[in-house]
């Protein structure tokens, strides 16, 4: 077992529930931790042993395309996807952070962080 770590993606988004946070848009930074087997991919040096970080960033760069009202909705959307495309991951975390939020002081980002562990099926 072991971890992945996607740091600091910086994305451009329309999060927010200010109307002018939907329309003019913020910086977002975006951490993801995944933990996976890496036993295979160590011994072999082969990606398609592992979790390929290139295919996880896509993920998150798609679901932060899409508008939300608050980062808890985009942190579980991004969880929910990564889990649901890379079954190999058994336990995610991402933190979501909004640069310069629009409050009524100097505040350099507000962030949620969520984690989820893959729920497993057992066959009979």
């Amino acid at each position: 077992m072991g971890k992945i770590f996607l740091n600091g993606m910086e994305f451009y988004a329309f999060h927010g529930c200010l109307p002018q946070e939907r329309q003019d848009g913020n910086r977002f930074l975006v951490d993801l931790e995944m933990e996976t087997g890496m036993d295979t991919a160590g011994q072999s040096d082969n990606i398609d042993d592992t979790v390929n970080y290139a295919n996880v960033y896509e993920v998150v760069r798609q679901e932060m395309e899409k508008p939300s009202n608050l980062l808890e909705h985009v942190s579980t959307r991004i969880l929910e996807r990564v889990l649901a495309d890379f079954p190999q991951i058994q336990r995610a975390e991402v933190t979501v952070s909004k640069l310069n939020p629009p409050v009524m002081g100097k505040m350099q980002s507000v962030s949620v962080s969520r984690q989820k562990v893959q729920k497993f099926v057992k066959f009979a």
